[in-house]
């Protein structure tokens, strides 16, 4: 079965129409495309980053406040000077954009520009037959370049052949970055949770980098919204490699790919990588292999019901730390409390944290970032 398309989506900065693009994305998503959705208020900048670091075939671009021409040319500009020329651009904007803006975009680079009446059908059709096939690359031009591609040829190389892998990148020893997993279930927040623990990195490192491995479900031979990036703030940063996976039909939270794609990572001169599995039930264990990530942390939000629902959350005995987000929320003692009886029987020496990682600045993210600093530091010291 061949690969899925991928197709990054995003609306340009000072634009916050994002009805019809939610629209156009789902329709992409039934017909088996994968769409790494950016949101919007989206920079020429970010969105040009995003695209180089997910490998996407195009980018769709919805634009209804003006501006389009010098914005969709801008988008073009830029990958071509990253060397990123073979990733394409095309959209729309309802009647904002003119036919005759349409024919100086086109003349500048756009493949296509789709006008109010359009039917779903025929911008779906011409993304599958324009992108659908095979694509012609120069050599890679940037580091970022490169291990994008292999990251795509990692995880197309998985789906072509199954468990005969042809890249085993899972072989390599020589991991120089300290691995993050984090899991909970949907809704948690550990999307921001993570962006938080970024900028806090970000800040107290100047030089340092860091990579995301997120994960969104898919079923086999369909399309996925892979939209953990439409939610990151402080981590559209060239510092911050973030790659996008569809689960493409497996179960436990993370895709066929995933270990040989953390391994590529984990060599590629990231101080950090971090991992995010799709929303778990209680039944997950996705970082059971051994030594896939070296820490465990496990988000949870207080209301997952009565205190039986903790004894069937396999990860409440396995998650080196436990966060409680969402801690401002009125059941959120009772959870803390709860939570910590769940984990003394465990007898181990997991910590419970308690977060608000919407709040800016909060105690309780800092408080995780430094626990995450401090046993880095002592387990380099192991070593």
């Amino acid at each position: 079965m061949a690969a899925p398309i991928r197709i990054l989506t995003a609306v340009p900065i000072c634009d916050g129409h994002d009805s019809a693009i939610n629209t156009i994305n789902l329709e992409f998503i039934r017909h088996g495309i994968e769409v790494i959705y950016l949101g919007y208020h989206r920079s020429v900048g970010d969105i040009v980053r995003a695209a180089i670091q997910e490998d996407v075939r195009a980018i769709g671009i919805s634009s209804y406040n003006g501006g389009h021409v010098e914005f969709f040319g801008d988008v073009v500009d830029l990958l071509r000077k990253r060397g990123a020329s073979d990733i394409k651009v095309f959209g729309g904007g309802g009647g904002t954009i003119t036919h005759d803006d349409a024919e100086a975009m086109k003349h500048g680079g756009v493949d296509e520009i789709f006008f109010a009446g359009t039917s779903l059908t025929e911008m779906t059709d011409y993304v599958r037959e324009r992108y659908g096939k095979p694509r012609k690359r120069a050599g890679a031009k940037s580091p970022d370049i490169e291990l994008a591609w292999r990251l795509t040829e990692i995880e197309d190389g998985t789906r072509r052949s199954g468990r005969e892998k042809k890249h085993q990148t899972s072989n390599i020893k020589h991991q120089t970055s300290r691995v993050i997993g984090f899991t909970g279930p949907g809704g948690a927040g550990k999307t921001t949770l993570i962006d938080e623990l970024v900028l806090r990195f970000l800040n107290q490192n100047p030089k340092g980098r860091i990579a995301i491995l997120s994960h969104d479900p898919s079923v086999i031979g369909e399309g996925a919204l892979l939209g953990d990036r439409a939610t990151m703030i402080n981590s559209q940063n060239d510092r911050v490699f973030m790659r996008s996976m569809a689960t493409r039909g497996q179960a436990g939270g993370l895709s066929p790919a995933t270990d040989d794609c953390l391994a590529l990572l984990a060599q590629s001169n990231f101080d950090y990588v971090i991992i995010e599995t799709v929303g778990t039930g209680q039944e997950a264990i996705p970082f059971q292999k051994k030594g896939l990530v070296d820490l465990t942390v496990l988000v949870m939000n207080p209301d997952y019901g009565s205190r039986l629902q903790l004894q069937k959350i396999v990860m409440l005995d396995l998650a080196d730390i436990v966060v409680v987000n969402k801690s401002d929320l009125q059941r959120a003692r009772t959870a803390h409390t709860e939570i910590e009886q769940r984990l003394e029987q465990n007898r181990r020496n997991q910590r419970l944290i308690d977060t608000v990682a919407k709040r800016h600045r909060d105690p309780g993210v800092d408080q995780l970032f430094a626990l995450i600093c401090r046993n880095d530091q002592e387990t380099r010291k192991k070593r």
